[in-house]
């Protein structure tokens, strides 16, 4: 976490006891969504941060008519400005951007011009209408030496199947860098369509599910109003990359399981309809022809390779189809593969930390009940009978997780983490080339925010049948050292010069807008090491 010689942590401990160092952080949660004016209901956001800058993000109302995906409204000049001082008394960079019902009354400002590892609050403004203030945080110059790393990590957030608790939580720390976003920030179906346990939180608006860009710029639109996302988006600047989701369940380069071309329209306008819309509304750099793939340095100790395994991806087939295993198939894509293995191999980052939207570890499984098969494959895509794989993850495309994994290995690429979402539930593991063979990088999995997880799809008590599961799980597949099936929360990730210890988070009640939430496990893998162990130590 620290980005300078000086421990940011220790600061700020001495800080708070000194008095009220942490409150203007903690004021701008508070008052992320409660005080904003009209013209700003959509709160402020920052991400992708470089040394010498950072991209900001706000969405102005400027007329009653200017409502999202509405397409009216009128071109409006919104001013901007970056303070090192939350009363903005010390304003070091400004300017003016306009916008209108042609990106949806988005507003996106690549900042430059800052300094490295230093704290910068930002707000604009709109016709004498102020935004609330966000607070945003630059990366350390590349070749800093920097003390530590610390990040909430999030996946799965589906509006439909409760509240944002994770988001709450994490905002009410004090001690983090950055957010890790890996994919699945909103979810495509229709009211009904997807909730928990089959029961509507809070239904989706639009009402059906979303296809078109009015459609894509309407639930965007509708997740930004959740103050736990607004707070959470107010308070640290986010690493993000999508998931199926953004678009629709299951997809690949030229289609998805959720989408049906007789009735929905070609892929390839529901496809560009998703990514304007994601542009448009993200805080997120996206590069030629929408490239989503990129690489984030945090100065010596570590270096982000955030990937996009969606868009170049052959279409999932199962362990029955057979085809896993085709070379001829891909996850990655060509060019992003070679990109990929590039930066790994270069890098003079000690920590190699990937953001990673589906699961690479191998997992296999036999010995299940077909019920428990089928629940699995609601999040996996295994097939009943036979032997089980992750059809839509790493799993299902065995020929470029090889080729990467032993990139890997030949060339002695140290400290390699893949930091991943996807499938609703807890895992770490250490990740062989083969199954049964020896690891060579190691995976943190976070659980959702949200969306059903194995005793939701089998509606059955949490921490009962499932402990069954876990336990063959684990039996089966000896390289994963933590699954947990069932709860709901976050992680939060701590890099260090010794290592990269995971801490997980539980909500006690995703559909309670105020839940609890309460601490369960820690795990960590030491720097030269591609072995995960229990931490004594919570973060």
């Amino acid at each position: 976490m620290t980005s300078t010689p000086l421990d940011r942590r220790s600061f700020l401990r001495t800080a708070a006891i000194a008095g009220g160092a942490l409150l203007v952080p903690a004021a701008i949660a508070a008052t992320a969504s409660a005080d904003a004016a009209p013209q700003f209901a959509h709160g402020v956001a920052s991400g992708d941060p470089l040394p010498d800058g950072v991209l900001l993000w706000t969405r102005v109302t400027p007329t009653s008519d200017s409502l999202p995906g509405s397409g009216q409204g009128p071109t409006v000049d919104v001013r901007w400005d970056v303070a090192t001082d939350s009363g903005f008394g010390s304003i070091v960079r400004s300017g003016v951007v306009t916008t209108g019902p042609e990106r949806d009354h988005t507003v996106k400002v690549d900042v430059a011009g800052l300094s490295p590892a230093t704290t910068y609050y930002y707000r604009f403004t709109l016709d004498g209408a102020t935004s609330s203030i966000g607070r945003t945080r630059t990366a350390p110059a590349p070749d800093a030496a920097v003390a530590g790393l610390r990040m909430g990590l999030v996946s799965c957030a589906n509006w439909q199947g409760g509240y944002f608790g994770s988001y709450r939580h994490l905002a009410a720390r004090t001690d983090l860098d950055a957010i890790l976003h890996v994919g699945d920030y909103l979810y495509e179906y229709q009211v009904g369509g997807y909730g928990a346990r089959d029961k509507t939180i809070r239904p989706h608006v639009p009402e059906h599910e979303i296809v078109t860009l009015t459609d894509y710029r309407q639930r965007h639109a509708q997740y930004k109003t959740d103050p736990d996302v607004q707070a959470l988006h107010a308070l640290h600047p986010w690493l993000i990359t999508w998931d199926d989701h953004e678009y629709a369940n299951d997809t690949w380069s030229d289609g998805a399981q959720n989408h049906q071309p007789d009735t929905e329209g070609p892929w390839s306008a529901r496809k560009a309809a998703a990514q304007q819309a994601y542009s448009e509304w993200m805080p997120v750099r996206l590069g030629p022809g929408n490239t989503i793939y990129r690489t984030v340095r945090w100065g010596r100790l570590a270096e982000f390779s955030l990937l996009d395994l969606r868009s170049y991806r052959s279409k999932q087939v199962t362990a029955i189809e057979g085809g896993m295993d085709d070379p001829s198939r891909t996850i990655t894509g060509d060019a992003q593969m070679e990109w990929l293995k590039g930066g790994l191999a270069s890098s003079p980052a000690q920590w190699k930390l990937v953001g990673n939207s589906v699961m690479i570890t191998p997992i296999a499984v036999t010995g299940l009940a077909a019920v428990v098969m089928q629940a699995l494959g609601d999040l996996l895509g295994i097939p009943i009978g036979g032997v089980a794989s992750n059809a839509d993850a790493w799993d299902g495309y065995t020929a470029d997780r090889t080729e990467l994994l032993s990139h890997i290995a030949d060339n002695n690429i140290q400290n390699t983490v893949f930091l991943t979402g996807d499938i609703h539930t807890s895992w770490a593991a250490n990740v062989p080339v083969q199954k049964g063979g020896a690891a060579v990088a190691t995976e943190f999995v976070t659980p959702s925010v949200t969306s059903d997880n194995i005793d939701d799809i089998l509606n059955i008590p949490p921490r009962t049948g499932s402990l069954a599961v876990e336990a063959i799980l684990r039996g089966y597949n000896p390289h994963v050292k933590l699954v947990e099936l069932d709860s709901h929360g976050y992680s939060v990730v701590d890099v260090n010069a010794q290592r990269v210890q995971a801490d997980w988070y539980y909500l006690n009640d995703r559909t309670s807008p105020t839940t609890g939430v309460k601490y369960s496990t820690s795990m960590a893998v030491a720097s030269g090491t591609h072995s995960i162990q229990k931490a004594g130590t919570r973060l």
